[in-house]
């Protein structure tokens, strides 16, 4: 799948929002990307994971790492293309652990898979994880990044890229003109 068959699918399920929004980064953006309503079907889901697998495969990756609640999905799509495990790391008092059983060993080649990279926070914290086990972390991968300059200090790899604004709360110009931002991701539901 090339850049634009991956934002026609996007287009396809009305995944690309236009409005006001808080990321769950905390940045604000006029833009949205629901990638849920995109890999709620299991063959785009199926061909965004062959695709994002292709592209990582030269790292000889023998896992594939998730921050969920965005990459449990696509890790393990990217996962079953490379014939390697699938982990997902939650989130345990605002940081993410690996929990389950699922556990990452020294000698493990891990590749981080995302949804959407805006900052890079939720990569970056994966990558810490996958380190703090003594796991080699070989490559990063997503469907979408909006980031623009996200560096990993590993190879990043993306299926499409979105130019989309974002800016701190503060000097957010839709705040300023009174409009209340919506939060649709998933890092700040309560339980």
């Amino acid at each position: 799948m090339n850049q634009a068959e991956v934002l026609s699918a996007f287009e396809r399920s009305d995944a690309i929002r236009t409005g006001h929004f808080k990321l769950s980064s905390g940045l604000h953006s006029d833009t949205y990307l629901q990638c849920a309503l995109v890999l709620q079907h299991p063959g785009i889901s199926e061909r965004l994971g062959h695709e994002l697998g292709t592209r990582l495969a030269e790292h000889e990756p023998s896992v594939v790492l998730g921050p969920a609640m965005g990459g449990v999905i696509i890790a393990h799509e990217t996962a079953r293309f490379l014939g390697v495990r699938a982990l997902f790391a939650e989130r345990v008092d605002g940081a993410l652990a690996l929990r389950r059983g699922f556990a990452l060993d020294p000698g493990d080649r891990v590749v981080v898979v995302e949804d959407v990279v805006t900052t890079g926070r939720s990569p970056r914290e994966a990558i810490d994880l996958a380190k703090e086990a003594g796991a080699e972390v070989v490559a990063v991968g997503a469907i979408v990044d909006r980031s623009s300059d996200a560096s990993f200090g590993v190879p990043f790899e993306w299926l499409a890229r979105v130019d989309a604004h974002s800016w701190a709360p503060e000097t957010c110009p839709l705040c300023a003109s009174g409009d209340e931002p919506t939060s649709p991701g998933s890092r700040h539901l309560v339980r």
